[in-house]
Protein backbone atom coordinates (compact mmCIF):
# COMPACT_ATOMS: atom_id res chain seq x y z
CA UNK A 1 0.00 0.00 0.00
CA UNK A 2 1.03 3.55 -1.12
CA UNK A 3 2.08 5.81 2.23
CA UNK A 4 0.03 8.76 2.26
CA UNK A 5 2.09 12.15 1.25
CA UNK A 6 2.48 14.95 3.96
CA UNK A 7 2.87 17.28 0.66
CA UNK A 8 2.00 17.17 -3.11
CA UNK A 9 2.75 20.10 -5.49
CA UNK A 10 1.25 18.78 -8.29
CA UNK A 11 1.94 20.83 -12.04
CA UNK A 12 3.26 23.78 -10.94
CA UNK A 13 4.29 26.39 -13.38
CA UNK A 14 6.49 29.94 -12.46
CA UNK A 15 7.70 32.57 -14.72
CA UNK A 16 9.68 35.67 -13.81
CA UNK A 17 9.25 38.28 -16.52
CA UNK A 18 9.51 35.90 -19.60
CA UNK A 19 11.69 33.36 -18.57
CA UNK A 20 9.70 30.37 -17.61
CA UNK A 21 11.91 28.91 -14.82
CA UNK A 22 9.14 25.95 -13.60
CA UNK A 23 7.50 23.97 -16.26
CA UNK A 24 4.64 22.02 -14.78
CA UNK A 25 6.88 20.61 -11.60
CA UNK A 26 5.55 17.47 -9.91
CA UNK A 27 6.93 16.70 -6.38
CA UNK A 28 5.53 14.29 -3.11
CA UNK A 29 7.11 14.64 0.49
CA UNK A 30 6.46 11.32 2.68
CA UNK A 31 6.43 11.57 6.58
CA UNK A 32 9.34 9.94 8.11
CA UNK A 33 10.98 9.70 4.81
CA UNK A 34 14.46 12.00 3.27
CA UNK A 35 14.16 13.33 -0.66
CA UNK A 36 16.06 14.61 -1.84
CA UNK A 37 15.49 17.32 -4.59
CA UNK A 38 18.52 17.16 -7.61
CA UNK A 39 19.20 19.05 -10.53
CA UNK A 40 21.75 21.46 -11.74
CA UNK A 41 22.23 24.94 -11.05
CA UNK A 42 18.86 27.39 -12.52
CA UNK A 43 17.03 24.08 -12.76
CA UNK A 44 14.15 25.11 -10.69
CA UNK A 45 14.90 23.58 -7.15
CA UNK A 46 15.10 26.58 -5.09
CA UNK A 47 11.94 28.05 -7.14
CA UNK A 48 10.03 25.18 -6.34
CA UNK A 49 10.75 25.52 -2.44
CA UNK A 50 10.25 29.25 -2.19
CA UNK A 51 6.78 28.53 -4.08
CA UNK A 52 6.00 25.74 -1.14
CA UNK A 53 6.97 28.19 1.53
CA UNK A 54 5.25 31.22 0.42
CA UNK A 55 8.02 33.31 -0.84
CA UNK A 56 6.81 33.43 -4.35
CA UNK A 57 3.49 32.58 -5.93
CA UNK A 58 2.62 30.07 -8.51
CA UNK A 59 1.56 30.92 -11.54
CA UNK A 60 -0.76 27.60 -12.11
CA UNK A 61 -0.47 24.80 -10.21
CA UNK A 62 -2.18 23.47 -6.87
CA UNK A 63 -0.20 22.47 -3.30
CA UNK A 64 -1.38 20.00 -0.60
CA UNK A 65 -0.36 19.64 2.80
CA UNK A 66 -1.37 17.04 4.78
CA UNK A 67 -4.29 15.88 2.13
CA UNK A 68 -5.61 20.06 2.42
CA UNK A 69 -5.05 22.40 -0.89
CA UNK A 70 -2.73 25.09 0.75
CA UNK A 71 -1.09 28.33 0.09
CA UNK A 72 1.28 29.71 2.33
CA UNK A 73 1.18 33.18 2.51
CA UNK A 74 4.98 33.70 3.50
CA UNK A 75 7.59 31.67 4.73
CA UNK A 76 6.44 32.20 8.43
CA UNK A 77 2.90 31.14 7.72
CA UNK A 78 5.30 27.79 6.87
CA UNK A 79 6.85 27.74 9.67
CA UNK A 80 3.55 28.51 11.57
CA UNK A 81 2.36 25.04 10.23
CA UNK A 82 5.18 23.34 10.75
CA UNK A 83 7.60 23.60 7.55
CA UNK A 84 11.11 24.87 8.52
CA UNK A 85 14.05 25.84 5.76
CA UNK A 86 17.37 25.58 6.42
CA UNK A 87 18.34 28.07 3.66
CA UNK A 88 21.48 27.51 1.60
CA UNK A 89 22.87 31.38 2.11
CA UNK A 90 23.34 31.95 5.76
CA UNK A 91 20.93 34.07 7.61
CA UNK A 92 23.11 34.70 10.53
CA UNK A 93 22.68 38.11 12.31
CA UNK A 94 26.76 38.93 13.29
CA UNK A 95 26.15 41.64 15.75
CA UNK A 96 23.65 38.98 17.94
CA UNK A 97 24.85 36.43 19.63
CA UNK A 98 24.47 32.28 18.53
CA UNK A 99 21.51 32.42 21.21
CA UNK A 100 19.81 35.50 20.26
CA UNK A 101 20.20 34.52 16.00
CA UNK A 102 18.66 31.11 17.57
CA UNK A 103 15.40 32.73 19.25
CA UNK A 104 15.43 35.48 16.73
CA UNK A 105 11.87 36.13 15.74
CA UNK A 106 10.87 34.14 18.58
CA UNK A 107 12.71 35.73 21.96
CA UNK A 108 11.20 34.54 25.09
CA UNK A 109 10.23 37.46 26.93
CA UNK A 110 8.36 38.18 30.15
CA UNK A 111 6.45 41.89 29.54
CA UNK A 112 9.33 42.66 27.30
CA UNK A 113 12.12 42.02 28.81
CA UNK A 114 14.31 39.13 27.23
CA UNK A 115 14.44 36.24 29.33
CA UNK A 116 18.24 35.91 28.17
CA UNK A 117 19.28 33.19 30.80
CA UNK A 118 16.89 30.75 29.37
CA UNK A 119 17.49 31.19 25.98
CA UNK A 120 20.98 30.81 26.22
CA UNK A 121 20.06 27.31 27.89
CA UNK A 122 17.99 25.98 25.71
CA UNK A 123 20.15 27.04 22.83
CA UNK A 124 23.08 25.43 24.36
CA UNK A 125 20.43 22.33 24.56
CA UNK A 126 19.84 22.48 21.11
CA UNK A 127 23.07 22.50 19.98
CA UNK A 128 24.30 19.58 21.88
CA UNK A 129 22.17 17.26 19.96
CA UNK A 130 23.91 18.32 17.46
CA UNK A 131 26.70 17.62 18.90
CA UNK A 132 28.26 20.90 19.58
CA UNK A 133 29.63 22.69 22.14
CA UNK A 134 30.10 26.17 21.32
CA UNK A 135 29.89 29.69 23.58
CA UNK A 136 26.29 30.89 22.68
CA UNK A 137 27.14 34.15 24.64
CA UNK A 138 29.19 34.86 21.58
CA UNK A 139 28.64 37.44 18.54
CA UNK A 140 27.70 35.18 15.76
CA UNK A 141 29.69 36.86 13.28
CA UNK A 142 32.72 35.74 15.31
CA UNK A 143 32.40 32.24 14.12
CA UNK A 144 33.17 30.51 10.96
CA UNK A 145 30.75 29.79 8.24
CA UNK A 146 30.57 26.12 9.09
CA UNK A 147 30.13 26.93 12.70
CA UNK A 148 27.19 29.87 11.73
CA UNK A 149 25.65 26.84 9.16
CA UNK A 150 25.02 24.57 12.91
CA UNK A 151 23.46 27.50 14.36
CA UNK A 152 21.02 27.30 10.88
CA UNK A 153 20.52 23.57 11.30
CA UNK A 154 20.21 23.81 15.39
CA UNK A 155 17.50 26.32 14.81
CA UNK A 156 15.47 24.68 12.25
CA UNK A 157 15.45 21.65 14.62
CA UNK A 158 14.30 23.40 17.59
CA UNK A 159 11.25 24.45 15.76
CA UNK A 160 9.89 20.95 16.09
CA UNK A 161 8.79 20.85 12.95
CA UNK A 162 6.98 18.06 10.79
CA UNK A 163 9.02 19.16 7.15
CA UNK A 164 12.32 20.58 7.24
CA UNK A 165 14.05 21.51 4.13
CA UNK A 166 17.47 21.34 4.09
CA UNK A 167 19.57 23.38 1.02
CA UNK A 168 23.16 22.50 0.84
CA UNK A 169 23.06 22.07 4.71
CA UNK A 170 26.42 20.72 4.60
CA UNK A 171 28.19 22.57 1.69
CA UNK A 172 30.52 24.63 5.10
CA UNK A 173 30.88 21.64 7.43
CA UNK A 174 33.75 19.83 8.13
CA UNK A 175 33.36 15.25 7.43
CA UNK A 176 32.73 15.14 11.45
CA UNK A 177 30.70 17.92 11.26
CA UNK A 178 28.68 16.08 8.89
CA UNK A 179 28.27 12.68 10.73
CA UNK A 180 26.91 14.18 13.67
CA UNK A 181 24.63 16.03 11.25
CA UNK A 182 23.69 12.88 9.63
CA UNK A 183 23.22 10.82 13.38
CA UNK A 184 20.49 13.97 13.78
CA UNK A 185 18.58 13.23 10.48
CA UNK A 186 18.48 9.63 11.30
CA UNK A 187 16.95 10.40 14.85
CA UNK A 188 14.65 12.82 12.66
CA UNK A 189 13.85 10.44 10.45
CA UNK A 190 12.56 8.01 12.68
CA UNK A 191 10.09 10.40 14.86
CA UNK A 192 8.25 10.72 11.19
CA UNK A 193 9.83 14.02 10.44
CA UNK A 194 9.73 14.64 6.78
CA UNK A 195 12.76 15.90 4.84
CA UNK A 196 13.70 17.34 1.38
CA UNK A 197 17.62 17.13 1.20
CA UNK A 198 18.33 19.41 -1.58
CA UNK A 199 22.68 18.64 -2.36
CA UNK A 200 25.44 18.37 -5.23
CA UNK A 201 27.27 15.92 -2.83
CA UNK A 202 26.41 12.25 -4.46
CA UNK A 203 27.93 10.27 -1.85
CA UNK A 204 25.36 12.35 0.84
CA UNK A 205 22.34 11.26 -1.38
CA UNK A 206 22.47 7.87 -1.56
CA UNK A 207 23.57 7.71 1.90
CA UNK A 208 21.01 9.24 3.34
CA UNK A 209 17.71 9.61 1.25
CA UNK A 210 14.81 7.47 0.12
CA UNK A 211 13.98 8.63 -2.57
CA UNK A 212 15.62 11.04 -5.65
CA UNK A 213 13.66 13.69 -7.81
CA UNK A 214 15.38 15.09 -10.61
CA UNK A 215 14.72 19.01 -12.16
CA UNK A 216 15.97 19.66 -15.28
CA UNK A 217 15.51 22.93 -17.14
CA UNK A 218 12.28 23.43 -15.12
CA UNK A 219 10.42 20.04 -15.63
CA UNK A 220 10.30 16.93 -13.36
CA UNK A 221 12.90 14.63 -15.23
CA UNK A 222 11.42 11.47 -12.68
CA UNK A 223 11.81 10.03 -8.95
CA UNK A 224 13.63 7.16 -8.13
CA UNK A 225 14.35 5.39 -5.15
CA UNK A 226 17.68 5.43 -4.06
CA UNK A 227 17.56 1.78 -3.95
CA UNK A 228 16.62 1.63 -7.64
CA UNK A 229 19.70 3.65 -9.32
CA UNK A 230 22.94 4.86 -9.47
CA UNK A 231 25.45 7.89 -9.46
CA UNK A 232 25.48 7.39 -13.69
CA UNK A 233 21.98 7.55 -13.94
CA UNK A 234 21.09 9.99 -11.54
CA UNK A 235 23.95 12.88 -13.20
CA UNK A 236 22.65 11.89 -16.61
CA UNK A 237 18.89 12.40 -15.60
CA UNK A 238 20.37 15.96 -14.03
CA UNK A 239 21.90 16.94 -17.33
CA UNK A 240 20.79 15.61 -20.16
CA UNK A 241 23.94 13.59 -20.90
CA UNK A 242 26.43 11.29 -19.64
CA UNK A 243 29.38 13.42 -17.49
CA UNK A 244 32.22 10.87 -17.71
CA UNK A 245 35.00 11.07 -15.11
CA UNK A 246 34.15 13.14 -11.88
CA UNK A 247 37.64 15.00 -12.07
CA UNK A 248 39.41 14.91 -15.03
CA UNK A 249 42.88 14.07 -15.47
CA UNK A 250 45.49 16.52 -14.47
CA UNK A 251 47.65 17.25 -17.90
CA UNK A 252 49.75 20.51 -16.66
CA UNK A 253 53.90 20.14 -16.42
CA UNK A 254 54.73 20.99 -12.98
CA UNK A 255 57.90 23.39 -12.87
CA UNK A 256 59.88 25.10 -10.24
CA UNK A 257 58.79 26.64 -6.61
CA UNK A 258 56.84 29.57 -8.08
CA UNK A 259 55.21 30.89 -4.30
CA UNK A 260 56.54 30.53 -0.87
CA UNK A 261 55.29 31.05 2.39
CA UNK A 262 57.57 30.97 5.58
CA UNK A 263 56.66 30.85 9.02
CA UNK A 264 53.57 32.97 8.67
CA UNK A 265 51.71 33.87 11.70
CA UNK A 266 48.68 35.36 12.84
CA UNK A 267 47.90 35.32 16.33
CA UNK A 268 45.58 33.76 17.75
CA UNK A 269 45.04 31.92 14.55
CA UNK A 270 47.91 30.00 13.45
CA UNK A 271 51.50 30.31 13.91
CA UNK A 272 54.83 29.26 12.05
CA UNK A 273 53.27 28.39 8.53
CA UNK A 274 55.31 27.51 5.44
CA UNK A 275 54.78 25.85 2.42
CA UNK A 276 55.82 26.42 -1.18
CA UNK A 277 53.51 25.73 -4.63
CA UNK A 278 55.37 25.02 -7.43
CA UNK A 279 54.25 26.40 -11.34
CA UNK A 280 51.26 24.12 -12.66
CA UNK A 281 50.52 22.25 -8.92
CA UNK A 282 47.35 22.28 -7.65
CA UNK A 283 48.17 22.29 -3.57
CA UNK A 284 44.95 21.08 -1.90
CA UNK A 285 44.89 22.07 1.41
CA UNK A 286 42.37 19.88 4.10
CA UNK A 287 42.10 20.45 7.52
CA UNK A 288 39.01 20.19 10.06
CA UNK A 289 36.71 23.85 10.36
CA UNK A 290 38.28 26.01 12.64
CA UNK A 291 41.88 24.63 11.92
CA UNK A 292 43.13 27.67 9.94
CA UNK A 293 42.75 27.08 6.59
CA UNK A 294 40.70 30.30 5.33
CA UNK A 295 42.55 32.73 7.81
CA UNK A 296 46.24 31.23 6.46
CA UNK A 297 44.74 32.26 2.42
CA UNK A 298 43.13 36.08 4.00
CA UNK A 299 46.74 36.95 5.87
CA UNK A 300 48.31 35.77 2.25
CA UNK A 301 45.98 37.94 0.54
CA UNK A 302 46.22 41.04 2.61
CA UNK A 303 42.27 40.99 3.98
CA UNK A 304 43.82 39.77 7.58
CA UNK A 305 46.71 41.42 8.96
CA UNK A 306 49.78 38.56 9.97
CA UNK A 307 52.00 39.20 12.86
CA UNK A 308 55.07 37.57 11.14
CA UNK A 309 56.41 35.45 8.21
CA UNK A 310 57.50 36.55 5.25
CA UNK A 311 56.15 35.50 1.60
CA UNK A 312 57.63 35.04 -2.15
CA UNK A 313 56.13 35.10 -5.69
CA UNK A 314 58.25 34.10 -8.53
CA UNK A 315 61.57 34.72 -6.18
CA UNK A 316 60.84 38.12 -5.10
CA UNK A 317 59.37 38.97 -1.18
CA UNK A 318 55.91 40.25 -1.16
CA UNK A 319 55.02 42.86 0.99
CA UNK A 320 50.95 42.70 1.00
CA UNK A 321 49.24 44.57 3.45
CA UNK A 322 45.78 45.04 1.78
CA UNK A 323 44.20 43.02 -1.20
CA UNK A 324 44.74 45.79 -3.94
CA UNK A 325 48.66 44.83 -3.28
CA UNK A 326 47.89 41.03 -3.92
CA UNK A 327 45.16 41.56 -7.03
CA UNK A 328 48.41 44.02 -8.36
CA UNK A 329 50.79 41.35 -7.83
CA UNK A 330 48.72 38.97 -9.93
CA UNK A 331 46.86 37.10 -7.05
CA UNK A 332 43.30 36.17 -7.15
CA UNK A 333 41.31 34.88 -4.68
CA UNK A 334 37.82 33.24 -4.15
CA UNK A 335 36.14 33.20 -0.66
CA UNK A 336 34.39 30.94 1.07
CA UNK A 337 31.24 33.10 1.53
CA UNK A 338 30.33 34.45 -1.87
CA UNK A 339 27.06 36.25 -0.36
CA UNK A 340 28.99 38.89 1.44
CA UNK A 341 32.59 38.39 0.36
CA UNK A 342 32.74 37.34 -3.37
CA UNK A 343 29.97 39.91 -4.56
CA UNK A 344 27.94 43.17 -4.70
CA UNK A 345 24.36 41.38 -4.46
CA UNK A 346 22.52 44.71 -5.63
CA UNK A 347 24.45 44.79 -9.09
CA UNK A 348 24.35 43.17 -12.58
CA UNK A 349 26.46 39.92 -13.46
CA UNK A 350 28.31 42.58 -15.98
CA UNK A 351 29.58 44.96 -13.36
CA UNK A 352 30.47 41.98 -10.47
CA UNK A 353 32.51 40.96 -13.29
CA UNK A 354 34.25 44.11 -13.73
CA UNK A 355 35.04 44.52 -9.79
CA UNK A 356 38.86 43.40 -9.66
CA UNK A 357 39.28 44.61 -13.57
CA UNK A 358 38.87 48.18 -13.60
CA UNK A 359 42.15 48.57 -14.99
CA UNK A 360 42.01 46.55 -17.88
CA UNK A 361 38.65 47.33 -18.98
CA UNK A 362 39.46 51.16 -19.03
CA UNK A 363 40.98 53.72 -21.43
CA UNK A 364 42.22 56.28 -20.99
CA UNK A 365 41.24 56.19 -17.30
CA UNK A 366 37.84 55.49 -18.04
CA UNK A 367 35.97 52.59 -18.31
CA UNK A 368 35.31 51.22 -21.99
CA UNK A 369 31.99 50.27 -21.90
CA UNK A 370 32.65 47.98 -25.18
CA UNK A 371 35.56 45.92 -23.70
CA UNK A 372 33.34 45.88 -20.43
CA UNK A 373 30.38 43.85 -22.31
CA UNK A 374 32.98 41.85 -24.57
CA UNK A 375 34.29 40.81 -21.25
CA UNK A 376 31.14 39.60 -19.95
CA UNK A 377 30.00 37.91 -22.50
CA UNK A 378 33.31 36.30 -22.83
CA UNK A 379 32.63 35.05 -19.07
CA UNK A 380 29.75 34.17 -19.35
CA UNK A 381 29.78 31.59 -22.68
CA UNK A 382 32.92 30.14 -20.62
CA UNK A 383 31.81 29.73 -17.48
CA UNK A 384 28.30 28.65 -18.85
CA UNK A 385 26.64 30.92 -16.57
CA UNK A 386 22.68 31.00 -16.35
CA UNK A 387 21.07 34.37 -16.67
CA UNK A 388 18.95 36.14 -18.69
CA UNK A 389 21.78 38.48 -19.89
CA UNK A 390 24.84 40.66 -18.16
CA UNK A 391 22.73 42.92 -16.75
CA UNK A 392 20.58 40.88 -14.35
CA UNK A 393 21.25 40.95 -11.00
CA UNK A 394 23.35 38.39 -9.47
CA UNK A 395 21.19 38.23 -6.81
CA UNK A 396 18.80 36.80 -9.03
CA UNK A 397 20.83 33.94 -10.01
CA UNK A 398 21.08 30.65 -8.32
CA UNK A 399 24.00 29.79 -5.67
CA UNK A 400 25.89 27.79 -8.37
CA UNK A 401 25.62 30.84 -10.66
CA UNK A 402 26.57 33.23 -8.65
CA UNK A 403 29.61 31.18 -7.73
CA UNK A 404 30.60 30.89 -11.28
CA UNK A 405 30.40 34.68 -11.41
CA UNK A 406 32.77 35.08 -8.99
CA UNK A 407 35.44 32.62 -10.63
CA UNK A 408 34.72 34.70 -13.69
CA UNK A 409 35.66 38.15 -12.01
CA UNK A 410 39.21 37.00 -10.76
CA UNK A 411 39.51 34.74 -14.15
CA UNK A 412 39.89 38.06 -15.82
CA UNK A 413 43.09 39.72 -14.41
CA UNK A 414 44.80 36.43 -15.38
CA UNK A 415 46.18 35.62 -12.17
CA UNK A 416 49.51 33.72 -11.28
CA UNK A 417 48.24 32.47 -8.51
CA UNK A 418 44.73 31.59 -7.62
CA UNK A 419 43.97 31.06 -4.28
CA UNK A 420 40.63 29.63 -4.27
CA UNK A 421 38.32 28.43 -0.84
CA UNK A 422 35.67 26.12 -0.83
CA UNK A 423 35.31 26.61 -5.24
CA UNK A 424 32.86 24.07 -5.70
CA UNK A 425 30.76 25.33 -3.09
CA UNK A 426 26.65 24.84 -3.19
CA UNK A 427 27.88 23.54 -7.46
CA UNK A 428 26.69 20.93 -9.15
CA UNK A 429 27.85 18.16 -10.49
CA UNK A 430 27.77 19.04 -14.14
CA UNK A 431 29.33 23.05 -13.04
CA UNK A 432 31.95 21.19 -11.19
CA UNK A 433 33.13 19.47 -14.10
CA UNK A 434 33.79 22.38 -15.94
CA UNK A 435 35.13 24.30 -12.57
CA UNK A 436 37.76 21.60 -12.88
CA UNK A 437 38.49 21.64 -16.29
CA UNK A 438 39.09 25.74 -16.03
CA UNK A 439 41.47 25.07 -13.53
CA UNK A 440 43.20 22.40 -15.12
CA UNK A 441 43.80 24.86 -18.27
CA UNK A 442 44.83 27.70 -15.45
CA UNK A 443 47.81 25.17 -14.81
CA UNK A 444 48.33 24.16 -18.20
CA UNK A 445 49.52 27.98 -18.42
CA UNK A 446 51.90 27.64 -15.88
CA UNK A 447 49.42 29.32 -12.94
CA UNK A 448 49.84 27.76 -9.66
CA UNK A 449 46.20 27.43 -7.49
CA UNK A 450 45.97 26.81 -3.69
CA UNK A 451 42.80 24.98 -3.31
CA UNK A 452 40.72 25.04 0.37
CA UNK A 453 38.38 22.36 0.22
CA UNK A 454 35.97 20.07 3.00
CA UNK A 455 35.83 17.49 0.31
CA UNK A 456 38.17 15.36 1.18
CA UNK A 457 37.43 13.12 -2.14
CA UNK A 458 37.48 16.86 -4.33
CA UNK A 459 41.29 16.95 -2.99
CA UNK A 460 42.18 13.80 -3.77
CA UNK A 461 40.93 13.91 -7.20
CA UNK A 462 42.18 17.58 -8.45
CA UNK A 463 45.55 18.03 -6.33
CA UNK A 464 49.20 17.04 -7.38
CA UNK A 465 49.99 17.80 -3.32
CA UNK A 466 48.13 18.07 0.04
CA UNK A 467 48.85 20.07 2.48
CA UNK A 468 46.86 19.35 6.21
CA UNK A 469 46.14 21.68 8.59
CA UNK A 470 45.75 20.90 12.55
CA UNK A 471 45.28 23.39 14.80
CA UNK A 472 46.86 26.35 12.90
CA UNK A 473 49.88 24.44 12.14
CA UNK A 474 50.78 22.16 9.13
CA UNK A 475 50.50 18.76 10.53
CA UNK A 476 51.61 17.07 6.85
CA UNK A 477 52.06 18.07 3.23
CA UNK A 478 51.22 14.98 1.17
CA UNK A 479 51.80 13.79 -2.37
CA UNK A 480 49.38 12.64 -4.47
CA UNK A 481 50.60 9.27 -4.77
CA UNK A 482 50.77 8.98 -0.65
CA UNK A 483 47.54 10.32 -0.23
CA UNK A 484 44.38 8.95 1.42
CA UNK A 485 41.26 10.17 3.09
CA UNK A 486 42.51 7.91 5.79
CA UNK A 487 45.68 9.54 5.94
CA UNK A 488 44.54 13.42 5.66
CA UNK A 489 41.99 12.59 8.04
CA UNK A 490 44.68 11.15 10.72
CA UNK A 491 46.63 14.29 10.07
CA UNK A 492 43.42 16.60 10.84
CA UNK A 493 42.77 15.45 13.81
CA UNK A 494 46.42 15.66 15.11
CA UNK A 495 47.58 12.07 14.29
CA UNK A 496 50.48 12.37 12.47
CA UNK A 497 52.93 15.42 12.68
CA UNK A 498 54.74 16.99 9.77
Amino acid sequence: MKQSSIIEMKNIHKSFYSVEVLKGVDFDLRAGEIHALMGENGAGKSTLIKILTGIHESNQGDIYYKGNKTVFSSPKDAEKNGIAVIHQELNIIPYLTVAENMFLGKELNTFGLLKTREMNVKAEKYLKRLGIEMDVKLPAGELSVGQQQMIEIARAIAANSEVLIMDEPTAALTDREIDTLFTVIDQLRKENVAIIYISHRMEEIFKMCDRITVLRDGQSIGTKYTTDTSFDEIVKMMVGREIGERYPARTATIGDVFFKVENLSVKGHFSNISFDVRKGEILGVAGLMGAGRTEIMEAIFGSRKKSSGKIYLNGQELHIRAPKQAIAAGIGFITEDRKDEGLILGLSVRENLAVPNLKALSQSAIMSTKKEKAFSKEMIEKLKIKTAGPEQEVKNLSGGNQQKVVFGKWLGIDPTLLILDEPTRGVDVGAKKEIYTIMNEETMKGHSIIMVSSELPEILGMSDRIMVIHEGKVAAILEKTDATQEKIMEAATGGNKA
